[in-house]
């Protein structure tokens, strides 16, 4: 089984902004994995994420994704269609994905499998919550990480409810 990173990028103080990490720290809560997966919330840590790219064969990122459709929209990118796709980045102060990619090619870490999923953001103004149409797709979006896991061979094992102590 390869190294795999389902990694969740977005800053959660720009409302819809901050869907990968949201989707990721849902996956985190519900699902443990195989110890060769990782789940990783990026945050808009940017280069500093270059290390969790070099130990993985398969990534898998969740983002907001600016694409002029309607919100709440998704998309389903792969391998070469994600940097072209990612030229503007959402959040100028950010270092974006299609940096992080670059980087990675450059250093010869490229992963050998790349899927990108994302939602199209309703809203970036500042806020901790999504929009309603993008937070609609939360849900939709950890099934599709969850089955594109399975694609790679990947089966999460859910967690056990845990009981509120009283």
């Amino acid at each position: 089984m390869k190294n795999t990173l389902v990694l969740g990028l977005g800053n959660i103080l720009l409302s819809d902004e901050g869907l990968g990490v949201r989707v990721v720290e849902r996956i985190q809560e519900r699902y443990e994995f195989p110890s060769v997966v990782q789940v990783l919330d990026g945050g808009t840590l940017g280069f500093d994420l270059l290390p969790y790219v070099e130990n993985a064969n398969h990534l898998l990122v969740v983002d907001a994704v600016e694409m002029g459709a309607t919100p709440g929209t998704l998309a389903r990118l792969e391998g070469e269609e994600i940097p072209a796709f990612l030229g503007v980045k959402i959040s100028p102060h950010q270092i974006g994905l299609a940096d992080l990619l670059v980087a990675a090619r450059l250093s010869d870490i490229y992963p050998q499998e790349l899927v990108l999923w994302g939602a199209q953001p309703e809203s970036l103004d500042v806020g901790l919550e999504l929009s309603p149409s993008v937070a609609a797709q939360v849900e939709t979006l950890v099934e599709r990480v969850l089955a594109e896991l399975r694609r790679w061979g990947i089966e999460a094992t859910r967690r056990e409810k845990q009981e509120e102590s009283t």
